[in-house]
């Protein structure tokens, strides 16, 4: 339980102590977004490293090379746990908002961080509401800044299963022109999810897959975009159990 309560400690207490780095990210939002979405990143950055630190996380990092720098992406990857968004966060190039659901907009101080760094609140329920947040993060995209998406729609619980990837999720992609970069994470519930409550030193593999671009499709192919993603992505989750 050691590590359960210096990863939660810690976290209660950023959240506490960030407070008067929010009052300066926002008046810096003011005058220079670019310089806020550059700090906003680093000091999260930071903050997720000293989690994985307390938690004890060795992650292996393939295909990294594959991500383009120089451009907004859309990341599509499996999920399995609360660290996917740490493990994957600590990585990103550029800023980076994540789809996260509504319900977190519930929690202070981690919303509003959330915020700075260019997260949308999908509303699972609302089909219009859920078509607003797509076409946010296709500005978003536009605009500079890489979305990343786990379009199993939520959790999914069961070890070396997949749940069907939702089409929607990558009209973002086609909507934006930007590229699809497929990711993968092997072991990541076995850092907390599969003994909860306890936080354990896992081994995590982290791969990216080649970028997939929408316009170099096929009509038929941009149709089982979802699935061509999920084989994929599938194909190197089993590659890598080996390594875990």
């Amino acid at each position: 339980m050691l590590r359960f309560i210096l990863t939660a400690g810690f976290v209660v207490l950023f959240l506490i102590f960030s407070i008067p780095l929010l009052v300066i990210e926002w008046i810096l939002g003011k005058f220079n977004m670019e310089m806020k979405n550059r700090t906003s990143l680093a000091i999260v950055n930071w903050a997720f490293r000293v989690c994985l630190f307390f938690s004890g996380v060795k992650v292996t990092v393939l295909g990294e090379d594959r991500v383009p720098k120089n451009e907004a992406v859309l990341y599509v990857g499996n999920h399995r746990s609360y660290f996917d968004i740490l493990l994957t966060y600590v990585r990103v190039p550029r800023p980076t908002g994540y789809v996260a659901k509504k319900e977190m907009l519930r929690y202070p101080l981690l919303s509003h961080w959330m915020k700075n760094l260019h997260c949308q609140f999908l509303d699972r329920e609302n089909l219009k509401e859920g078509m607003k947040t797509i076409l946010t993060c296709i500005e978003e995209i536009k605009s500079g800044i890489s979305i990343c998406i786990f379009p199993e729609g939520t959790r999914n619980k069961e070890n070396d299963t997949f749940l069907p990837f939702h089409q929607g999720s990558f009209k973002i992609a086609e909507k934006a022109g930007c590229a699809i970069v497929p990711m993968c994470l092997n072991n990541a519930a076995g850092i907390f999810e599969d003994h909860f409550p306890k936080i354990k030193k896992a081994h995590v593999i982290l791969e990216y897959g080649t970028p997939i671009y929408m316009n170099a499709l096929s009509k038929e192919d941009k149709k089982e975009i979802a699935t061509l993603v999920q084989k994929e992505i599938e194909s190197i989750y089993h590659k890598n159990k080996q390594l875990v």
